[in-house]
């Protein structure tokens, strides 16, 4: 039976998780700085997650599940595919903060989970109350708004916020658990970060293992990829996934200060369209909090 400590406790992991995916632009940031490519961070990201991962999957006992995942190939193909899809999402992700466009890259992350709605209606026939449809066409003029100001499409935005979305949808048609997910995910990306990083090498163009700085910055990659994910795991486990959704724009509003704090500038129209996402949040918010609270007043019902 869980106790109010372990819920206690499932709350901070969860807020540990969400505030360290919103830091992770400082270590690009400084990555960068450091003479870090975006490819070649995202290339030893997928290298030190890897033996990470492992640790991670042994750690907590789940080899035999590995074992068996091994003897599953329409669920390797998804993986695979999940792969590609989070190795799209963190290629962009990184691509799009060392460019300045770590407040474009917080937009993708607010209409996220407006998105996970909306394909859940759409390929689960998850049902969509009222305050879902309102907080999706907030969300909807947001983004059109943030079009305008552009002055062209929000590639980063949608790209980044679709392919998560994606990469959730094709894991809740998996019966992998997290962990072991990442792990294979890892593991596809191994060999192209590994082609990758050694063709940098070859070129002369990497920094990795030439200078100290940048050395130890890509190396703290791999942890600063899989600590949130355990975190996570150990929230999702003790804390309803309603508070979880409440705790998920954490990191968006982090990325966005950041963003700002690094001098990215917001014309008024760009924050027009960020008042319509905040806005859609507020009511996803909301909404999702009154179904909490009607579940937990739902009276059980006893059979004779």
């Amino acid at each position: 039976m869980q106790t109010e400590s372990d819920e206690q406790r499932g709350q901070a992991a969860g807020l540990l998780c969400y505030i360290l995916w919103g830091l992770l632009p400082l270590l690009f940031h400084a990555a960068a700085r450091a003479g870090a490519s975006p490819f070649e961070i995202v290339a030893w990201r997928a290298i030190w997650s890897l033996p990470l991962a492992l640790a991670l999957v042994l750690l907590i006992g789940r080899g035999s599940g590995l074992k068996a995942l091994a003897a599953q190939p329409k669920e390797l193909r998804a993986l695979f595919v999940s792969a590609l899809l989070i190795g799209f999402n963190w290629t962009l992700y990184v691509w799009a903060v060392d460019n300045g466009q770590t407040i474009s890259a917080s937009l993708g992350y607010y209409i996220n989970p407006l998105m996970n709605m909306a394909a859940g209606a759409l390929l689960f026939g998850e049902r969509i109350d009222r305050s879902g449809h309102i907080a999706i066409g907030l969300a909807a003029i947001g983004v059109a708004v943030q079009g305008v100001a552009l002055g062209t499409f929000p590639f980063v935005s949608i790209a980044l916020g679709a392919s998560f979305c994606a990469y959730g949808v094709v894991h809740k048609r998996t019966r992998a658990d997290a962990q072991t997910g990442l792990l294979v995910e890892c593991a596809v990306l191994l060999l192209p970060a590994i082609a990758y990083a050694a063709w940098l090498e070859h070129a002369g163009a990497g920094v990795f293992g030439h200078r100290s700085g940048a050395t130890a910055l890509l190396l703290v990659c791999g942890p600063a990829t899989v600590l949130p994910l355990v975190a996570f795991a150990f929230a999702a486990q003790r804390v309803k996934l309603t508070v979880l959704g409440f705790m998920q724009f954490i990191s968006p509003t982090i990325q966005f200060a950041i963003g700002l704090a690094d001098g990215e500038t917001v014309t008024p129209l760009g924050m027009t369209s960020f008042l319509f996402i905040w806005a859609g949040v507020a009511v996803f918010a909301v909404g999702a909090r009154r179904r909490m609270l009607a579940t937990a007043r739902r009276p059980i019902l006893l059979e004779d």
